[in-house]
């Protein structure tokens, strides 16, 4: 059995996030909106690089339901969906 202990390693109100701070961190965030007046994503995916997620999410025509904007904290996102309909929260941290 693992056993990770979690810290608040951040509260804007409508999303707490909790995290390991280990090498391999563990994380987890529980929001109740999705921030911007969005609704709450199903995933939220980080990446390196968005520029280049975005560019080939347009080259096969992918619809991006939200964004992509700079956020006031501190994130670059976009919505978009999934094949089964899941909305998919991808950032990049600035």
């Amino acid at each position: 059995m693992l056993n990770i202990e979690l810290e608040l390693v951040m509260d804007h109100g409508w999303i707490k996030t909790f995290s390991s701070g280990e090498e391999m961190t563990t994380q987890i965030s529980v929001a109740s909106e999705g921030g911007s007046g969005t609704p709450v994503p199903d995933l939220s995916i980080e990446v390196d690089d968005l520029d280049t997620v975005i560019n080939r999410l347009q080259a096969k025509n992918i619809k991006i339901e939200y964004g992509p904007v700079s956020e006031p904290w501190g994130v670059r996102r976009f919505y978009v969906r999934d094949p089964f309909g899941k909305l998919v929260n991808v950032l990049q941290h600035e």
